[in-house]
Order: C-alpha cells, then sequence, then structure tokens
C-alpha cells in the first residue's frame, strides 16, 4: 500500500495531481500527456517516476512506448487517493481543460484513417501521378457541394470566395481592409463573376443579418481577430438553423514572428481551444483535425474544425 505521508507530499504539487486525476480514468503514454497538458517530456517524466517510486502509478509498456496509470493495487472506489483527488479536482482550474484535451487525445489514438492521412500528406505534387493535383480534387468537391449562400469570414482579396461562388447562390465576402475589398471587386469583375457580394466590416461585427448564410467559412483568418470567440458567434448568429461554421486555421505554434511578419494576434489555436469556442458559442456535431503539415520550417500545421447550428437553438 502507498505510504500516506509521501502520497500527501506528492499531492502537494499541482501537475502531479493533474497527471494523476488523468490516469485514473485512462491509460496515457508521456507523449499524450505532454500533449494534454502542455508540458515537457522530462518534466512528465520526472513527475512520473516519482509517482512510481511511490506506487501510485504503474506502467505497461506497448512497442516503443510505455502507458501509464494509477496503480491497480489502489481500489476504485473509496481509497484515500480516490477521496483526495475528488476534492482536489474541485479545486485545480485546469482540470476541466485537461479532459477536454485528453478526450481530444483518445479520439486521435483511435483515428487509423486519419494516420494514414497524414503519412501521405504534402506528397501530392512530389510524387507525381498523371491528372492527380489539390485543385482537380477541390473543382470535384466543389460539383458535389449543394448550392447556397456562404459567408467568406475575414476574405481578404477574395480567393476563397472566386472559388466557392462556383457553386454558391451567393458569397458574402467580408474584410476589415477596404483596399483588400476593392481588390476583390476587381478580380470578380475581371473574371466576369456576379455572385460575390463584398462587404467593408469586422469579423467581430459582422455586416450580414441574423440568419442569413448556410455556410461560415473562415480560412486562415481567425487568428487575426482580436476576439475570436466573439468572431465565432457572430457566425452563429448569422447562420440559418442547420447552417454549418467551417475554420481553417494555424495549430498553435511559437513563431513569433509571424505577429510582425503577418500581422496575427494569436499564434493558432490548439484543437481543444478551437473546439470550445464552437462549443460556447453554441454550436454541435463539432469535429476538429489536423489536415496539413509543412515540411518547411517553422512547420506550421493547419487544423480544421466545423460545427453545425443546430435546428433549434439554446
Amino acid at each position: 500500500m502507498p505510504s500516506i505521508t509521501k502520497t500527501l507530499r506528492l499531492l502537494s504539487d499541482p501537475n502531479r495531481i493533474r497527471i494523476l486525476l488523468l490516469l485514473k480514468d485512462e491509460e496515457l503514454s508521456v507523449a499524450e500527456l505532454q500533449e494534454i497538458l502542455a508540458m515537457g517530456q522530462s518534466t512528465i517524466s520526472t513527475h512520473l517516476s516519482q509517482l512510481k517510486q511511490a506506487e501510485l502509478v504503474e506502467d505497461r509498456r506497448t512497442g516503443k512506448s510505455n502507458f501509464y496509470r494509477v496503480a491497480s493495487s489502489i481500489p476504485v472506489d473509496g481509497s484515500l487517493l480516490e477521496r483526495l483527488l475528488e476534492g482536489a479536482e474541485q479545486e485545480i482550474p485546469e482540470a476541466a481543460y485537461d479532459r477536454a484535451a485528453m478526450r481530444r487525445v483518445l479520439k486521435k489514438r483511435q483515428d487509423k484513417t486519419r494516420a494514414f492521412f497524414d503519412s501521405v500528406a504534402g506528397r501530392l505534387g512530389k510524387d507525381y501521378v498523371p491528372g492527380k493535383s489539390w485543385k482537380s480534387l477541390a473543382e470535384a468537391l466543389l460539383r458535389l457541394m449543394p448550392s447556397m449562400v456562404i459567408a467568406d469570414l475575414g476574405a481578404g482579396e477574395g480567393s476563397s470566395a472566386l472559388l466557392l461562388s462556383q457553386r454558391a447562390v451567393r458569397v458574402i465576402a467580408v474584410d476589415s481592409s477596404a483596399k483588400m475589398i476593392e481588390v476583390g471587386r476587381e478580380l470578380a469583375v475581371r473574371h466576369g463573376i456576379r455572385n460575390i457580394d463584398f462587404r467593408l466590416g469586422d469579423m467581430e461585427e459582422l455586416p450580414i443579418a441574423d440568419g442569413e448564410v448556410e455556410l461560415a467559412f473562415f480560412s486562415q483568418s481567425l487568428h487575426h481577430a482580436l476576439h475570436p470567440e466573439r468572431a465565432i458567434r457572430e457566425a452563429h448568429r448569422i447562420l440559418a438553423p442547420g447552417g454549418r461554421v467551417a475554420v481553417l486555421d494555424l495549430l498553435k505554434h511559437r513563431f513569433e514572428e509571424a505577429r510582425e511578419m503577418y500581422a496575427d494576434e494569436w499564434l493558432g489555436f490548439t484543437e481543444t481551444e478551437l473546439e470550445s469556442m464552437l462549443e460556447v458559442a453554441h454550436f454541435a456535431k463539432v469535429e476538429t483535425s489536423i489536415v496539413d503539415k509543412e515540411a518547411d520550417a517553422p512547420h506550421f500545421q493547419t487544423l480544421l474544425a466545423v460545427g453545425t447550428k443546430p435546428l433549434v437553438d439554446r
């Protein structure tokens, strides 16, 4: 049985409590704990080593990875550790975030299809296949997309709006730069496109009526918003019931130069942060995934999140 004094001493560290709260419900690797807790590998390994020495956790080796869990010798219910963790969970502000991040990690573990697509990402254009390209694939998918009213939010000069206009009833392209709007309008006229409505406005206060659109699309624009959660709420407001939101943005990174080089307000978002923003804005059926990884430094990764506005809003 674990020593009571040793247990109490170890539980004086909030990060060790966070680890135990996760491991009492799931078996996790060091890499998965790193992703959930946003801590370094050496820090987590040190905590796990101390917890293992105290007989609070145990590990199991699978292939090249060790998976950790709360020691099976500790009763599930009624133990001192269980009672202490139940009380501590209410006092640790990160506990709810950790649980959400853990659900995301477990979903990734189960998603074998995503692992396959990660393995081939970036090879199109390098490995030649006659007639196969991202452009042809995008064109084919556009033909399958139902005709609808689309809002391109943070549209810039309208490159996405021009593409989407091929199948849309109408595209409302919103940007806060008057110059970008001017360029976008000129491009639309030059290409004879008449179903794009360019509007000057802010993502956090959209010049679009309630329920006016069926798809709200952010393409690498949300990280420019001062308050991204407000932009997500605005997307919910302008969508008709049953409408969908799609967010393409950068996965959280540490390339600080992006603030100056690209006027980025945020250095991307984690999957959990983006999922939380959508759920707080009352979107349902929220899904997120990493859809691209750049081979060149600083190795930006692209995150996709989608959600649906319920037919009966909460």
